[in-house]
């Protein structure tokens, strides 16, 4: 269950295959059923219309870190479509908590490190501001869904089963009730299923 004496809502939104996984048994770098999905027209406008309402977002160290690789130069690419480009230009400013034991610096603008998830994630819930945004971290929502901090699970689930590798939903996980808010059938047959706590 979420903590309901919390202010803000935290979001947490991911994509899986059809098969549970997040990520393939091959690692990201092969998780092209993904790449596409995630650059259908559809998906990206799906997307806009979660991200818009947040000003913060968690991030594991992996996604922080793939994401500062290529999202700088998508935004400043002048071949960019407008959408896109407005969700580089999000990700530039918005305020980005990566988690991580590891990690000791960032570079990307507006970011910060943190090594105490649940703290962190409970003074954010109690400050002023919109929604905070879990960015497809599967440790990262994991941990969350133990400590009972997320309000919106928002999961689109891929026509494709890849037949193992990184699962969200394992079997460690509380127990936990979701009642559903929406579903979103996409043209390239994926479903985007909205669930609140």
């Amino acid at each position: 269950m979420s903590d309901k004496t919390a202010g803000r809502r935290l979001v947490a939104w991911t994509s899986l295959s059809l098969d549970g996984y997040t990520s393939g048994p091959k690692g990201t770098e092969h998780d092209t059923w993904l790449y596409e999905h995630a650059m259908q027209e559809q998906t990206i406008a799906y997307f806009e219309s979660i991200w818009r309402g947040a000003d913060t977002a968690l991030l594991g160290r992996t996604n922080y870190e793939g994401f500062f690789s290529v999202w700088p130069g998508i935004t400043r690419d002048p071949a960019t479509d407008d959408r896109t480009r407005a969700l580089g230009q999000w990700l530039d400013a918005v305020e980005k908590v990566v988690f991580s034991r590891t990690l000791t610096d960032t570079k990307w603008e507006n970011s910060r490190v943190s090594d105490d998830l649940e703290g962190t994630v409970r003074e954010l819930k109690a400050a002023p501001g919109r929604d905070i945004l879990a960015i497809n971290s599967a440790s990262i929502i994991q941990a969350l869904l133990r400590a009972g901090l997320v309000d919106d699970l928002r999961v689109a689930v891929v026509p494709t089963i890849v037949g193992g590798g990184l699962r969200l939903f394992t079997d460690d996980l509380p127990e936990s009730k979701w009642r559903l808010a929406e579903t979103t059938t996409l043209d390239h047959g994926a479903v985007a299923l909205h669930y609140r706590a």
